[in-house]
């Protein structure tokens, strides 16, 4: 650490090298040990500061100023309306049907035949002309 690295730090974080950041303390006290005098006198400076922030308190609002900010203040509106609940009950509804409606169509296209022959599909996927093709694993 150097004499304007700790006068800077001085000037952030007052005159008590304690309450400085953990990770600057070791090498501020190592400059305080190496340089006492000037690191010293940086330290009797800061504290003067540190005391006459501590002496000055902010002002207080008068309450008249304080009354008018707020009256001034937005207003939001208390507790649910039934307005809101009703907006949020046909979400709700909504969601549930859509959820409702998701398992029945995935149920219905989840069950299947477990074995279709090749007369049947080819049945089903004919309207007019029924097509009859011989069974090829008996004749092999």
């Amino acid at each position: 650490m150097d004499a304007q690295r700790f006068e800077a730090l001085a000037d952030a974080h007052g005159g008590v090298i304690a309450r400085w950041p953990a990770e600057v303390q070791d090498a501020a006290y190592a400059w305080l040990a190496q340089a006492p005098e000037a690191a010293q006198a940086v330290l009797t400076d800061a504290l003067a500061l540190d005391e006459a922030l501590d002496v000055l308190r902010p002002p207080q609002p008068s309450m008249a100023l304080r009354d008018r900010i707020l009256a001034a203040a937005p207003r939001g509106k208390a507790g649910w309306s039934l307005r809101r609940w009703l907006t949020g009950a046909g979400v709700g509804a909504a969601l549930a049907a859509a959820s409702a409606a998701g398992v029945m169509i995935g149920t219905q296209v989840g069950t299947a035949p477990a074995e279709a022959s090749d007369e049947a599909v080819i049945s089903a996927s004919s309207d007019d002309d029924w097509i009859v093709l011989p069974d090829t694993e008996s004749q092999s």
